[in-house]
């Protein structure tokens, strides 16, 4: 063989060992980008543990705070919310209620007709009315003058098949989804506003007398029997249908909590006990927060850039407004620091928000063997394709963290409020039963979260307690809670039950 010859199979040998030296570098860069993203997984999972022992601090924690909170306003990052509700529905209210339901950007009106003792409701209607953006930063008398035509037109379709008896005047339960200090049932004084709301005029000012203004203003004769806050009302609609229901749950975008609590409880509360010696206080569990709730870095930066930051703690870790954005952020990162989805971040990918929980949820509860649905949400929502199924499984298992730790934490929510009940235990043989009423979209429609909540309730109160509580999907509290509270607090109450 030629020199030439030797010195081109010398070059040829060093090229193919120089190809597979690339070949096996890739795969090393490969493997190594894939042991860091496990890690950055397995990191992750870490902080977010929620062993039991922990869970039950969470609640001795959610139970001093309650304490604290009944003691003296702002003795606690609970509010704790005198509502003025001291007493639910029975089942035995009568006749045509009417609701009006302010909670973000629409409006619901309601008609209801109630039957009373074992009729229950025997008719209702509702429509539902968005609010121009202008006057949702404009003046409260536009805003109140809007609201309070649309119900007048409401109330002039009232059609035959409801009944308002002769010589009263139609009432009205009010559910106003924002910061409220009330001072009565029926009298509440704006905080803030919240969800795109900003009509300044309106802070400081009592809701229900500038509703009333604007009814008149419109001709309509109503009164407004109740202000009711959303978890308030769903505790109310619980309560109608079933005589166990003490605590409601929302757990939706946001997430609150509200129970019957007995009124000598109260030291905050000056007045005169009320009659039934029992008050419904409307937590504002969002903004609980304690050094035992396992927070990741992740969540420290959610809550820093949030609008809010500082607040609602605890509900940024169990909410639907936060689920999927804290998977956003961790993928985030899994691109950033393991090429997770190969050498570029995916810009989608960058802006927050942009995985809702809804997406989360469907990509969690995908059962199809190629994990389809989540390859098709990264494509459609993220703009990323090629994903393979090792890929797509670690972003479920992602998903499973995220939901996990809420459920769980939502549970050691509901036990600190049971044990502030003292329902957590069987006293002397008493037969007791305990219904909580929940209501909102997550809990509703996310499945797994719902079943890990309920699993994990079981297992901190244990088997004998377990048998005792139980939780009820109470849908449309807000609306049709408020038509009750408004039947319960009827000026014609006296009269009816005589």
């Amino acid at each position: 063989m030629g020199k030439v010859a030797i010195g081109a199979a010398v070059v040829c040998g060093i090229a193919v060992a120089a190809a597979a030296a690339v070949v096996v570098h890739r795969k090393t860069k490969k493997s190594g980008r894939w042991v860091k993203a496990m890690e950055i997984l397995k990191e992750f999972e870490e902080k977010c543990g929620t062993p039991i022992p922990r869970l039950k601090q969470v609640a001795d924690a959610m139970i001093v705070e309650m304490h604290a909170g009944l003691a003296s306003e702002g003795g606690s990052k609970l509010k704790m919310l005198i509502s003025y509700v001291d007493h639910l529905p029975t089942g035995r209210e009568k006749g045509l209620f009417y609701a009006l339901d302010l909670g973000g950007t629409n409006f619901r009106v309601l008609r209801v007709q109630l039957g009373g003792k074992g009729r229950g409701i025997v008719n209702q209607q509702f429509e539902e009315v968005s609010i121009p953006p202008s006057l949702m930063t404009g003046s409260s008398d536009a805003l109140f003058d809007y609201i309070a035509a649309e119900l007048a037109k409401f109330v002039a379709q009232e059609g035959s098949d409801f009944k308002q008896s002769p010589g009263r005047q139609r009432e009205l339960g009010f559910t106003f989804s924002f910061p409220v200090m009330q001072s009565s049932i029926a009298s509440g004084t704006l905080l803030r506003w919240t969800k795109g709301f900003s009509i300044d005029d309106m802070v400081g000012q009592d809701v229900v007398a500038e509703l009333a203004k604007a009814m008149e203003r419109q001709g309509l004769d109503m009164r407004i029997a109740a202000l009711v806050n959303d978890t308030v009302g769903t505790l109310a609609g619980g309560r109608y249908n079933n005589n166990d229901v003490d605590a409601s749950v929302i757990l939706g975008t946001g997430s609150n909590a509200a129970y019957v609590e007995r009124a000598h409880a109260i030291p905050k509360w000056h007045g005169l006990l009320p009659k039934s010696g029992e008050m419904v206080i409307n937590m504002e569990w969002g903004n609980f927060r304690s050094s035992h709730l396992p927070l990741s870095d992740y969540d420290h930066a959610l809550d820093t850039e949030s609008l809010n930051p500082g607040e609602q703690i605890y509900e940024k870790v169990i909410a639907g407004m936060y689920l999927g954005e804290i998977v956003r952020r961790v993928l985030c990162r899994m691109a950033e620091e393991a090429a997770f989805f190969g050498a570029t971040v995916p810009p989608k990918l960058e802006e927050p928000f942009i995985l809702g929980t809804p997406i989360m949820s469907a990509m969690h509860q995908d059962t199809s063997p190629d994990l389809k649905v989540v390859a098709s949400n990264l494509k459609d929502i993220l703009e990323i394709s090629n994903t393979s199924l090792k890929m797509r499984k670690v972003i479920v298992e992602l998903c499973n963290i995220v939901a996990t730790r809420g459920a769980r934490l939502s549970a050691a929510g509901v036990l600190g409020v049971l044990k502030k009940m003292g329902r957590d235990t069987i006293k002397g043989g008493e037969k007791q039963k305990t219904v909580i009423a929940m209501d909102g979209g997550l809990y509703e429609h996310y499945t797994e979260y719902r079943e890990c909540l309920e699993n994990t309730l079981n297992e901190l109160v244990g088997e004998e307690i377990s048998r005792t509580i139980e939780i009820e999907h109470s849908n449309d509290g807000s609306g049709i809670g408020a038509a009750l509270l408004a039947a319960s607090h009827s000026q014609y109450l006296e009269t009816d039950e005589s």
